[in-house]
């Protein structure tokens, strides 16, 4: 009979303790960091993940005394993790209204300014987004520039040519495969650099894409479903290295 009378009362504190456990496990997992070959932001040289927003995000890592075992992929692979999965962190990736509730943002770790781009040989005059329409343009799949055209009514396959690196976009630009390429400046500065090309030669901005641009920059964020004590951690590291100097002086050394 007493049995009976404190059977609830121990189920009661098992489950807590279950839940207990479960929640503190999760918290516990190993975080998964994920990215693309975005240079100079993130890229791979010699077998070694380095870039400006690589260099911040470990930054953060070691201010909160974790180590980060940072994978790159196709944007779109990364992508799909971030959205699907928990305990995935992925950087360098764009903040906008559409993204908005589908990430735990963490915070901004470097500036961004979005442009269309043609060749200076073959440049294309645009004075609004509309008159892109009809032209071929260079994207790079599932990334902000892509998702933001096809939310202004341009298609993938038929306006848009999509590609899995913003290396193989510029290649298609330079060839005459497209008319147009959209890319952040910071990205297409240094690509035209590693070719070989002069920027002040090889392309020109036909059109300036600020609602992309405007105040937000690349940010880390989380996956939706990572608990959110472990997003508030990587917050105040984040605010730590602005504090401290470190990542002052890791945009000095690359900007």
């Amino acid at each position: 009979m007493a049995l009976l009378l404190y059977r609830p009362r121990c189920i009661g504190a098992l489950l807590l303790g279950v839940l207990g456990c479960l929640s503190v496990c999760r918290a516990d997992e190993p975080i998964r960091v994920v990215t693309e070959e975005l240079p100079p932001y993130n890229m791979t040289q010699n077998g070694v993940i380095t870039g400006m927003s690589t260099e911040i995000v470990q930054a953060v890592f070691k201010e909160i005394g974790q180590t980060a075992q940072i994978q790159a992929m196709p944007w779109a692979r990364a992508y799909d993790l971030a959205l699907n999965e928990s305990n995935v962190l992925i950087y360098s990736i764009a903040r906008t209204p559409e993204r908005e509730g589908l990430f735990s943002w963490v915070g901004a770790i470097a500036p961004t300014r979005w442009y269309i781009y043609s060749l200076a040989n073959r440049p294309v005059k645009l004075n609004s987004l509309e008159d892109a329409h009809g032209h071929q343009i260079a994207t790079v799949n599932e990334d902000v520039g892509e998702q933001y055209l096809v939310a202004h009514g341009f298609q993938v396959g038929k306006d848009l040519q999509s590609s899995s690196r913003y290396e193989l976009d510029y290649q298609k630009l330079k060839i005459d495969h497209v008319e147009l390429w959209i890319s952040n400046e910071l990205n297409a500065l240094y690509l035209m650099r590693q070719s070989g090309d002069d920027p002040n030669k090889m392309l020109v901005r036909s059109l300036a894409l600020p609602e992309l641009s405007s105040g937000r920059g690349l940010y880390m964020a989380f996956s939706a479903k990572t608990p959110a004590s472990t997003v508030e951690r990587f917050r105040a590291g984040l605010d730590a290295i602005r504090r401290n100097g470190v990542y002052d002086a890791i945009t000095r050394k690359w900007l």
